[in-house]
């Protein structure tokens, strides 16, 4: 059971790795399970989607992320 709502992440909202780091922001939820980052946050113009099992919390509007930066950009997926 996640301890977030849903409808709680905004657009443009920040995604915070587990470690603190920015690792991008929410262009839109992706389906029923999927959040797709913004691609103007990637160095490569890419959009990467997270799967929402990821979302450990939302706090002060930021979106919390139970994986590091480093787990996060091995596992997304690049459209």
């Amino acid at each position: 059971m996640n301890n977030f709502n849903v409808s709680d992440i905004k657009e443009h909202a920040s995604v915070i790795a587990s470690c603190g780091t920015q690792v991008g922001k929410v262009d839109h939820l992706e389906g029923q399970d999927s959040i797709k980052l913004t691609r103007s946050d990637d160095e490569n113009n890419e959009h990467h989607v997270i799967p929402l099992s990821w979302v450990s919390e939302i706090k002060d509007g930021s979106v919390v992320l139970n994986k590091t930066a480093e787990e996060v950009r091995q596992q997304w997926t690049t459209l």
